[in-house]
């Protein structure tokens, strides 16, 4: 990583740090802690100290590393540790903005639990739509709507206007019917046939 990337002073050369002797330096590291792990020397309040003590060693290195640009990003095997006591207390800064954690569950997690489908508002306003007719037509079956009651009055009246219609026709047949047996009872008589 370069060194110096953000510095004030125009005309300076950058620095970066040799990735060569990082590796060295943390291949001796491990090598000690082997050897006292060994020994069996050293306890944890020692190893934090000597880890604290190797960060500041590769800090030390990176301030003072060679100017070469060949190779700026081989930094992935070097594990950066925070300083001091930075890594044992959270603070809690009220100017800094941290993003809040959300919980990502996949749609089709979400469809299964609820059981429905996640529909559009248009979709729904639809549906809804479609249920409230589909409810209207059953009670207006059922004649439970003031719109089939007043159709219902209105079948009514015509039913009966049909039904005096019918009779009046059923009566003015039978009194035609009535004539004509009176003309030819007539006609016979006159003609003296009996």
């Amino acid at each position: 990583m370069p060194r110096g990337k953000f510095t004030n002073h125009k005309g300076r050369n950058r620095r970066f740090t040799n990735p060569e002797e990082l590796e060295e330096e943390r291949r001796k590291e491990e090598q000690q802690k082997k050897w006292r792990r060994k020994k069996g020397e050293s306890s944890e309040g020692e190893s934090d100290e000597d880890e604290a003590a190797g960060d500041k060693k590769i800090s030390e290195e990176e301030a003072s590393g060679s100017g070469s640009d060949s190779e700026g990003s081989s930094d992935d095997d070097v594990e950066v540790k925070a300083k001091g006591v930075s890594n044992l207390i959270e603070i809690e800064n009220p100017n800094r903005v941290q993003k809040k954690t959300k919980k990502i569950t996949n749609d089709l997690d979400v469809a299964e639990l609820d059981g429905k489908p996640q529909l559009s508002r248009r979709e729904r306003e639809e549906i809804e739509k479609q249920k409230a007719q589909a409810h209207y037509q059953k009670l207006h079956a059922e004649g439970k709507t003031d719109q089939a009651r007043a159709d219902l009055a209105r079948l009514a009246i015509i039913k009966q206007q049909r039904e005096e219609a019918k009779k009046r026709r059923e009566e003015e047949q039978r009194e035609k019917e009535n004539a004509a047996k009176e003309k030819t009872a007539q006609t016979k008589k006159a003609l003296g046939k009996k």
